[in-house]
């Protein structure tokens, strides 16, 4: 039988199986054939396309399924952003398989594919927030939704996805409700994201009691960090959680009410209107509230500080066409003034370093974020401080310096640092520290049974840092608080071990930084700090303790997964020219 019968006969009964879609027979049909026509890659691919397309199975008529890439197009270890229908996905190959997810993170929309990838975890770029890729699901905060993930197929050597027609970026993972006859209270004081992220945690874990979250604020849980760089932002734009949301789970919320008292015997609550409220087991996560000036003058009405919307609604109002002098370098203070820069008449920033960030980022970093703001016509007045405020019927007119400098002022914004919100628990037997903060274990609990804390209002153990007892004011590290000791509410043992994660920024240019660098002792650059493009290493002995980073993404990200994998980096990497460690893009 000559050689042209048998390959045409060959090409017949692989037609056939095609339509039959059987891989296995048209496996068994080409394996006697002569090693030169199996590996034949075009004749291969020409008979074997129309058996890979209808192997994917049924598809929903509101689905799509796509080929996004040839399997060798990645190896392990890397992932590709592909398009479905208007849909931005993140293809990953990991030990082999491959996964697809939503491909921009559900906090504030970064694309994922220029973040930091680990295993199955992928760390966005921006803000630091985690998700595994295989299921989507939000493993580091901040945010709060998870990614959608999506069906891959791999046949004949192609990548394929099924993806939904409609746009969809966000996944709300499943919550319960309250369950009738649980006679079970959790109560939360306060609104911030330690509180929010504690509900949502226990009702993803099928907690069917009472969840009562009390603010004192007259607003529902907002994204605070928002405040301070767009003041005048529509409260829709950062609630956190809608209030049809928070009734769907069965989540109270009572706005405006103060807390004064905690009877942790009785196990009871009381509210400065007189009204008591019992609970079974309590989360202190009260943040901290803005330091006022002591100064001479400080009780005027237009001085002012930023602690919710109504004041940052209320100090745009008086700060557009008006004089401004904001008191202390810190970063609420920087944004502020950078946000001001080109609304009010003049802004005047008092700080008593040399450079803002001296301390925290360090005098180079501080430095150019002072010119940056001095472009925009941001004067500042620094080895200084307030020694009195002048003014005409209860408002100020005039900040006197204490080198004698005096500035013209229509506002005056204090931001000098904060203080942990726990006047409250005076008289109680929750342990306070000497800086007012609530002291936890790394599981959230207080030293009182059923009486957890989170957020900026506690002195925790750092995992990263040996377990020395911090007090640390990231957004981040508040959520991932909440989870903790939702967790630990329903005897789920978790310890807290989130690596810190904290971001500014000014006219449009974000830092990022990672880590706990307090007590460093000098810095490695890469990059250059002047052309604002830069990678900050803060060195404490042999070890790099933490990370700074402007236009270097996805550095920090990088670093942050590095330490959260419990690796150190040491003063020679840092020191390094060569960066192949960091695994950089």
């Amino acid at each position: 039988m000559s050689a042209v019968f048998l390959r045409e006969a060959a090409i017949l009964s692989i037609q056939w199986c095609v339509v039959q879609s059987s891989s296995t027979q048209l496996t068994k049909l080409l394996s006697p054939l002569s090693a030169p026509l199996r590996h034949r890659r075009n004749f291969c691919t020409h008979l074997y396309t129309p058996l890979c397309k209808t192997n994917m199975g049924p598809t929903s008529s509101r689905e799509v399924t796509q080929l996004v890439c040839q399997e060798s197009d990645l190896q392990d270890g890397q992932m590709k952003e592909v398009e479905i229908e208007q849909n931005k996905i993140l293809l990953v190959r990991n030990k082999g398989k491959f996964s697809a997810v939503s491909g921009l993170c559900t906090h504030y929309g970064a694309p994922l594919i220029k973040g930091a990838l680990v295993g199955n975890r992928v760390r966005c770029p921006w803000h630091g927030a985690c998700f595994n890729t295989t299921t989507g699901d939000i493993e580091e905060f901040p945010g709060l939704d998870c990614l959608h993930s999506y069906k891959v197929k791999v046949d004949c050597g192609k990548v394929y996805v099924t993806a939904s027609k409609q746009k969809t970026t966000k996944r709300v993972k499943e919550m319960s409700s309250r369950e009738p006859g649980v006679c079970h209270t959790v109560l939360l004081i306060g609104g911030g994201p330690a509180s929010l992220q504690c509900a949502e945690t226990l009702r993803q874990n099928k907690y069917g009691g009472r969840i009562i979250m009390v603010i004192k604020d007259e607003k529902l849980p907002i994204d605070k960090t928002k405040l301070s760089k767009a003041m005048n932002i529509e409260i829709e734009k950062i609630l956190l959680r809608p209030s049809d949301f928070l009734q769907k789970h069965d989540i109270e919320v009572w706005t405006e009410k103060d807390v004064v008292s905690v009877n942790t015997e009785g196990k009871v609550v009381t509210f400065s209107d007189g009204t008591t409220q019992p609970y079974d087991q309590l989360l202190v996560s009260t943040g901290a509230r803005a330091r006022a000036l002591q100064v001479p003058g400080a009780e005027m009405e237009n001085v002012k500080l930023l602690e919710s919307y109504k004041d940052a609604a209320g100090i745009y109002q008086m700060s557009v066409g008006n004089k401004v002098v904001i008191v202390g370098t810190s970063f609420i203070g920087m944004e502020v003034a950078a946000y001001l820069s080109d609304k009010a008449a003049s802004v005047a920033v008092v700080g008593k370093s040399e450079f803002p960030y001296q301390l925290s980022l360090g005098p180079d970093i501080g430095k150019m974020t002072m010119k940056m703001l001095e472009e925009k016509n941001v004067k500042f007045y620094m080895n200084s401080g307030v020694a009195e405020m002048r003014g005409e019927n209860g408002r100020v007119k005039e900040v006197v310096l204490q080198n004698g400098d005096v500035l013209q002022a229509d506002v005056v914004i204090s931001g000098i640092g904060v203080i942990p919100n726990s006047d409250f628990l005076k008289g109680s037997a929750v342990e306070v520290d000497s800086r007012n903060a609530v002291v936890v274990d790394k599981f959230m609990r207080t030293n009182i049974p059923d009486v957890f804390a989170a957020g900026d209002v506690v002195s925790f153990p750092l995992a990263l840092r040996e377990d020395k007892m911090v007090q640390i004011g990231h957004w981040q590290l508040a959520q991932a608080h909440g989870r903790v000791a939702a967790l630990n509410m329903l005897k789920k043992q978790t310890e807290i071990n989130s690596v810190p994660y904290f971001w500014t920024v000014l006219l449009g240019k974000s830092i990022r930084y990672t880590g706990y660098g307090e007590g460093y002792t000098d810095i490695v650059f890469k990059g250059n700090v002047e052309e604002m493009k830069f990678l900050a290493f803060y060195i404490k002995g042999d070890e790099a303790v933490a990370a700074a980073s402007l236009n270097f993404d996805p550095a920090v990200s990088k670093v942050a997964e590095l330490m959260a994998s419990g690796q150190k980096i040491t003063k020679s990497q840092a020191e390094s020219q060569d960066l192949a460690w960091l695994q950089l893009p």
